[in-house]
């Protein structure tokens, strides 16, 4: 999928979807891919448990709640696609409807600052 592409996918909707079309237009790495190997449900589901993980270790998200419920609700399958920040403070993770003609839910998160070893 080509940058416009998906900077016109992502223009217009939510929090974490507006911060991954600032981190695509500053320049940040993205990947779409072409396979679809799990249905939205099942991504639903794994995003739930991650919610709970990331609210243990303090991780900050962007839309995943609202994520969750746009995958449970689209019940089909989908694409996925992933956007990196420059600096690689956040990254967000895209999925679109199977052709990738729509954005299904985007869901952001920041990178845990990395500690020396002690």
């Amino acid at each position: 999928m080509e940058r416009h592409e998906l900077m016109r996918l992502l223009a217009g909707h939510d929090e974490a979807s507006k911060a991954a079309l600032a981190a695509l237009v500053g320049g940040g790495e993205y990947v779409v891919w072409e396979e679809i190997t799990l249905s939205s449900e099942v991504r639903a589901r794994g995003y739930e448990s991650r919610r709970r993980s990331y609210q243990r270790r303090g991780v900050e998200t962007l839309g995943l709640e609202r994520g969750v419920q746009l995958l449970r609700e689209h019940a089909q399958p989908v694409r996925t696609g992933k956007i990196t920040a420059v600096d690689s403070s956040w990254t967000y993770q895209l999925f679109l409807t199977e052709d990738g003609s729509e954005l299904v839910a985007c869901i952001g998160g920041r990178r845990p600052e990395r500690r020396p070893p002690q």
